[in-house]
């Protein structure tokens, strides 16, 4: 016993730092075996505030059960309602709720029902399968809400609350840590998205779309995935950042699409052999492979063997912080870049465009009602406009075996009218297609072939 009160009494005087009470721990041989053991548990326990109720509280309400499903008829399948649940955030007291698109991709119906088990019809605003992210909305008035906080401010380490339905379960609450930043796990089609917040957080299959809360109560994500052998939670759980999600929100709520900047350059991670290659005093930042011809990198003095460090005010160290600062921007924002050639440190600024080139927002339309009908359309650009004197929308892609495939239809097709309406951007034509349970015939025609070209097609099948 005299051993091991000497030993708590060297270590209290010289190494212990965190003092939850204090008091002389020379006193310690003075006082009962049961006053020791609960004086080494004030002196040894956390300072940080591991309580989360409060926090726990106000987020819960603000989340969402969400149930999808859509009828499916194939030569497998007769007639199968298909149904996939998850989790969503109310962000806006009348009824804005963020998701994952996974959840309500495809759907015929989608429920919402709140923490207080009232229940509500749900319609898709938007959906961006690159971010995996969806905005839906639900006709309802001062709800619980969250705002997104800063998720740059997240550090490694930092006590996290991971908020959802897994497995059915509403207003399930698990607690952890921040592991990592900036994973990219190829969970993604298009993975240049993915620039994960990675937790230790439990969840699991329901929990898709659910809030990443930090300790003060802030949404720093929306929850998308897990890595796992079994289906289920072994470690790894991962939300996409909060600053890029709301990023996402705000195009689909002003423009129907998400509106990404780009620069025009193909790119890898710096590793050690690149680094000693380029005398570089660090093993960071983005290496740049090649520069497409006319990019704004290129306008920009931007050349191959460039490795860029900083973009904005976001340090890069690889390829998914790149992507993810990079995708906070729109086509005709100005960004400050940081690179290095020959070991020097150097500056410019890149006006970011789309991806035909020009800094014009682009809105590139995939609705559900379209993919039922098999396309793809967006807004003509300004370019566009002025070399064919012409308003209207245009057919990105023709799905194959789609009703408007068996039209014979051809990707490029410039659609002018709408049965006997003109029309002048993707919103007319997409109010029109919903509004319409008949016979439709769009006109228009191809750049390349002058003519006036009918296209018709039922909707009341």
């Amino acid at each position: 016993m005299t051993l091991i009160v000497c030993s708590l009494w060297v270590y209290d005087r010289y190494f212990k730092s965190i003092h939850v009470l204090e008091y002389k721990p020379s006193y310690y041989h003075e006082v009962s075996l049961k006053d020791q053991l609960n004086r080494r548990v004030e002196a040894y326990g956390s300072s940080v505030k591991t309580d989360f109720v409060e926090v726990a509280d106000r987020a819960m309400a603000s989340v969402v059960y969400i149930t999808s499903s859509r009828n499916v008829s194939d030569s497998r399948y007769k007639d199968e309602l298909r149904v996939e649940k998850g989790s969503g955030v109310i962000i806006s007291p009348d009824g804005d709720i963020v998701t994952n698109y996974h959840v309500i991709a495809d759907a015929d119906f989608i429920k919402i029902t709140l923490e207080d088990k009232r229940e509500y019809t749900a319609e898709v605003v938007g959906t961006d399968e690159a971010t995996d992210l969806a905005l839906l909305k639900i006709e309802a008035k001062s709800l619980p809400f969250q705002r997104f906080a800063n998720s740059d401010s997240l550090r490694v380490g930092e006590w996290i609350l991971a908020i959802g339905n897994p497995f059915g379960l509403q207003s399930t609450v698990t607690a952890g840590i921040v592991s990592a930043k900036a994973r990219n796990i190829d969970v993604i089609d298009q993975n240049d998205i993915e620039s994960f917040i990675q937790t230790d957080a439990v969840i699991n299959p329901g929990s898709s779309g659910g809030a990443l809360v930090s300790a003060d109560g802030g949404l720093m994500g929306i929850y998308s995935a897990i890595l796992s052998k079994s289906g289920n939670y072994e470690g790894l759980s991962f939300a996409i950042p909060g600053n890029l999600a709301r990023k996402v929100v705000v195009d689909i709520k002003e423009f129907g699409a998400v509106q990404r900047g780009k620069i025009g350059v193909s790119i890898s991670d710096v590793d050690a052999a690149i680094s000693a290659r380029m005398d570089l005093p660090f093993i960071k930042g983005i290496y740049i492979n090649s520069i497409n011809l006319n990019s704004a990198a290129a306008d920009a003095g931007l050349k191959k063997n460039d490795v860029i460090t900083e973009v904005g005010d976001h340090e890069i160290n690889s390829s998914s912080e790149f992507y993810e600062a990079l995708n906070r921007y729109r086509p005709g924002d100005i960004v400050a870049v940081k690179y290095f050639r020959r070991s020097r440190s150097y500056t410019t600024k890149i006006t970011l465009r789309n991806y035909l080139n020009t800094t014009d927002y682009i809105t590139v339309r995939n609705d559900k009602i379209l993919r039922d009908i098999g396309i793809e359309i967006r807004d003509l650009n300004s370019i566009e406009k002025t070399r064919i004197k012409s308003d209207g929308v245009i057919i990105v892609s023709v799905t194959k075996g789609s009703m408007i495939d068996n039209t014979n239809m051809e990707p490029g097709f410039i659609v002018e009218h709408f049965n006997d309406i003109k029309i002048k951007n993707t919103k007319e034509f997409i109010s029109l297609l919903k509004n319409t349970k008949e016979e439709i015939t769009l006109r228009g025609f191809y750049e390349r072939y002058p003519d006036v070209y009918p296209y018709t097609f039922d909707m009341s099948n």
